[in-house]
């Protein structure tokens, strides 16, 4: 990991020019008593990078030095720059080695295109972490040690052994042949195989991970695209649990709640200038999730026991509130 972050220290101080060493160590998340150590080993290893001192001195490179890479024009390294943006890096673990990475690509550049494509990296923004609304789009939270060893048991081929936290259940462990790795929205996904049927597993209900010596019974080739249009079709036709919902909504509204279901079965234009859908959700509790959302902007014309549920969600916030006037 050391040699990853001197490699990005002599790209930052490439790109950067002369940084304090307070603001190498906010870049490379490091103390600046790292950063400083960090420092000496290139000096010792022939980088010549020299301090500057006083009040806006700091550490730089002399001039003219590089490491030569070659083979990228402008458009070619734009485009590793947007692919970086929106890949799923982050949710597999990956964030530090794509930080990494994209300082290379930029710096990969002759110097004439460098700030071009940097520049142009700046005005094409993809995924946001808010929406328009300032709702934040929040990632989900994976410990380090899990990824790693998920990571690992994929690509290396190997049985994995899991200690996973299903939907109202207790978490219990498993052992599974891995498939791939998928991220939809910031959510990561392992598919696997065990007991030779097909299983996915969102990777924030794995508690704990074990990538075992056996090699995975699996194919040896796969086409994870494929793999999960297959499996979201399953998930959206199957369980016992789901639930069909007759709603109106508003057409200003409507990308926010089928955005929510399972699927969109059908729909229409009413007469008012609303529109009316079939839709399929998960359970009860997320339909009604769903519509409450939305508030006045939908409706549940069915099943009966969903405008029962938001019905009487409605009651006792009305009823809590004419509570709370009184008591004033």
């Amino acid at each position: 990991m050391r040699a990853d972050r001197l490699v990005s220290l002599v790209l930052l101080l490439r790109q950067q020019g002369r940084m304090s060493a307070s603001a190498l160590a906010s870049e490379l998340e490091v103390s600046t008593r790292t950063v400083l150590r960090d420092i000496e080993a290139l000096s010792a290893a022939g980088v010549p990078v020299y301090a500057e001192r006083g009040r806006h001195g700091g550490f730089a490179l002399l001039p003219g030095f590089r490491t030569e890479l070659t083979g990228l024009n402008q458009d070619e390294a734009l485009s590793l720059l947007v692919a970086g943006a929106r890949s799923g890096a982050q949710a597999f673990g990956l964030g530090p080695a794509l930080t990494t990475a994209m300082l290379k690509v930029v710096d990969a550049l002759p110097e004439s295109h460098r700030d071009a494509a940097a520049g142009a990296a700046e005005r094409l923004l993809v995924e946001p972490e808010t929406d328009l609304l300032s709702r934040r789009l929040v990632a989900e939270d994976v410990p380090e040690h899990v990824l790693v060893e998920v990571r690992r048991a994929v690509l290396a081929g190997r049985k994995l052994r899991i200690h996973y936290a299903a939907a109202d259940q207790d978490p219990r462990w498993r052992t599974v042949d891995p498939i791939g790795l998928v991220t939809v929205r910031d959510k990561g996904y392992l598919l696997a195989i065990r007991s030779g049927a097909d299983r996915t597993y969102r990777l924030s209900r794995i508690l704990a991970a074990e990538a075992l010596t056996e090699p995975a019974d699996r194919p040896d080739r796969v086409d994870l695209d494929q793999a999960w249009q297959d499996r979201s079709a399953r998930f959206r036709t199957g369980g016992d649990d789901q639930i069909a919902v007759v709603a109106r909504v508003d057409p200003a509204r409507r990308e926010e709640l089928v955005g929510t279901a399972l699927a969109l079965r059908s729909e229409e234009a009413e007469p008012d200038g609303w529109l009316r859908l079939e839709l399929t959700f998960q359970d009860l509790r997320h339909a009604v999730w769903a519509l409450w959302q939305l508030a006045t902007a939908a409706e549940a014309l069915d099943p009966q026991p969903l405008r029962d549920a938001l019905r009487k969600r409605a009651v006792e916030i009305a009823t809590r509130y004419e509570v709370m006037g009184k008591s004033k």
